[in-house]
């Protein structure tokens, strides 16, 4: 146990045994004999501990032993013992105040009241049950249930008020959907509304090694949507803002965008795209983190979300866990294992870019969990975002940029800079083009994929058309801005519309070379994104004659 900012010194007190221990103090409460115990968790109030062992079965195959033993943290006496063959969803949840629990057992959710886990209290019953999650916060408690598709048939999530589980009638809101093999469940913190990610094991299009997900948000008062996502490919990452109003999705093929979302499931802002997989609000839901852990180098960048604006860009290479302080202010990574087995450690940041503190284990050693010591909302207030970054004895950790290979032949000439994608601005940081920079709504976005379909048919129309036919159908599928010539009797009006014409031409002629699959260069790319303000600027010419 190490004490927290700014000394990070070891508690001598504190013994490394499976004991349980007063932190305030470091005094033993309780300890128990688990040699074989692989996991752990407490209930939200610290009454109960549950663990977990490998269920195993006697070798004339009669039943093993309960495997999933449930504990009075005060007495130590085991309240209950079940047998629980799978290690997913191991653990029963708890509601917040700990007036209820629950378990899945084969097609049913079990409820238990109060801790007395010798009576079950209710029973939900559907069939082929697969997962199912509790909502935080206050009574009454809701449950999202999950129930995969079978024989033709959709998969559906439904939404439910305990006790109420009386039929589908008395269901709050059901959404079903095809392409799912699996659900991930995630209510936001005033439980008003569900995200579920629905993943496919494969994707039958061949397009991504990651299977293929879809997002769906459904709300206690019956709504329910696709979150439309601009960008094809996986979903890596969708969170709640604590605030309950607003999401973030990090999504699409490397480099991935990231979009916030509110409850209509129209964008809010969009920052881009980067080299990124994950995001996380801070407890106060004032700052985002948005990182790229695992396979991605750890660059991290911070934004305060209420005037979307970067704060800093911190790099935790190799890190394999992220988490905020309850404080809002500081920010643990880690190297752990099994995930990496070497160079195991933790690094303490201000969310402004400063390393305040690096442990790493000793060689030989591994480091398997790190976690901050939880409080309760309330604790520590909310405080204005900072854009300097805080004092700090230690030494920046930006990571030496590594050098790409070069083939002998080509070490001696000049270095050519090339990048395979180029990284998409946030959306208050791209070139002002007028209306066309706003994020678009979903019936916007269907309507764009719709014109964009017409237009693509069209293209292929008019590459099919006879020889003779070239400038007749050239006429028809020009833009609105290739009209019949019209004088003003202003020359220099004349002359603005005839550029204005020229560099729609030009655009046109790039859009199609990119259509055919050519890759086109960055300069080429920012003239395409001002096609709408051209076309803006040639109508208001136009109709000043």
């Amino acid at each position: 146990m190490v004490n927290g900012p700014p000394s990070f010194t070891e508690s001598t007190s504190f013994q490394r045994y499976l004991n349980i221990v007063d932190v305030t103090n470091a005094a033993l409460l309780r300890s128990f004999d688990l040699p074989k115990a692989v996991c752990l968790e407490f209930s939200p109030k610290n009454n109960v501990l549950a663990t977990w062992q490998a269920y195993t079965t006697a070798k004339d195959g009669t039943a093993g032993l309960p495997n999933l033993q449930l504990y009075d943290v005060k007495t130590g006496k085991c309240l209950k013992s079940f047998i629980q063959k799978k290690l997913q969803n191991w653990c029963p949840c708890w509601a917040d105040d700990e007036s209820i629990c629950a378990r899945n057992v084969n097609n049913e959710v079990h409820f238990f009241e109060n801790n007395n886990f010798n009576t079950i209290a209710n029973k939900l019953h559907l069939q082929k049950v697969n997962d199912f999650v509790l909502s935080p916060g206050a009574q009454p408690t809701k449950v999202a249930v999950y129930v995969p598709g079978s024989k033709g048939a959709p998969s559906f999530v439904r939404l439910y008020q305990y006790p109420n589980f009386g039929g589908p009638q008395s269901a709050l809101a059901n959404k079903s959907f095809f392409k799912a093999d699996k659900v991930t469940m995630l209510w936001n913190k005033k439980a008003t509304a569900v995200l579920v990610i629905a993943s496919t094991e494969v994707d039958k299009t061949g397009a991504s090694y990651y299977g293929e997900q879809t997002l769906h948000y459904i709300a206690t008062n019956g709504e329910s949507a696709v979150v439309q996502l601009p960008k094809n490919g996986p979903i890596y990452d969708v969170v709640w803002n604590p605030n309950s109003v607003e999401f973030c999705a990090v999504y699409g093929f490397m480099p991935a965008k990231a979009t916030v979302f509110n409850l209509k499931c129209d964008p809010v802002f969009d920052f881009g795209t980067g080299p990124r997989n994950a995001a996380y609000y801070s407890p106060h839901g004032h700052i985002l983190v948005l990182a790229g852990f695992g396979n991605l180098r750890g660059q991290m960048e911070v934004w305060d979300v209420k005037n979307y604006k970067l704060i800093s860009k911190p790099v935790a290479s190799d890190s394999t866990y992220f988490a905020w302080c309850p404080d809002g202010e500081h920010i643990v990574t880690a190297t752990c294992a099994p995930r990496l087995r070497v160079s195991n450690g933790y690094k303490i940041w201000h969310y402004t870019g400063s390393l305040l503190h690096s442990y790493e284990v000793p060689s030989k050693e591994e480091m398997w969990q790190v976690s901050w010591q939880p409080f309760l909302d309330g604790v520590f207030p909310a405080k204005a975002v900072k854009y300097q970054a805080v004092p700090s004895e230690l030494p920046s950790a930006e990571p030496k940029p590594a050098q790409a290979y070069r083939p002998p032949a080509l070490r001696d000439k000049p270095v050519t800079s090339s990048k395979l994608h180029e990284d998409e601005p946030p959306q208050n940081m791209k070139p002002q083009l007028g209306s066309g920079d706003k994020p678009l709504s979903k019936t916007a976005l269907k309507n764009q994929r719709k014109h964009e379909a017409k237009k693509a048919a069209k293209q292929e129309a008019k590459a099919d058309a006879n020889q003779e036919c070239t400038q007749s159908s050239a006429s028809q599928n020009a833009p609105r801005s290739a009209v019949p010539a019209v004088t003003s009797g202003d020359p220099e009006v004349d002359k603005k519309i005839k550029n204005l014409k020229k560099k729609l031409k030009a655009i046109e002629q790039l859009k199609e070379q990119a259509a055919a699959g050519k890759q086109l260069e960055k300069n080429q790319l920012e003239k395409i994104q001002k096609e709408t303000a051209l076309l803006q600027e040639l109508e208001d010419l136009e109709l000043g004659l």
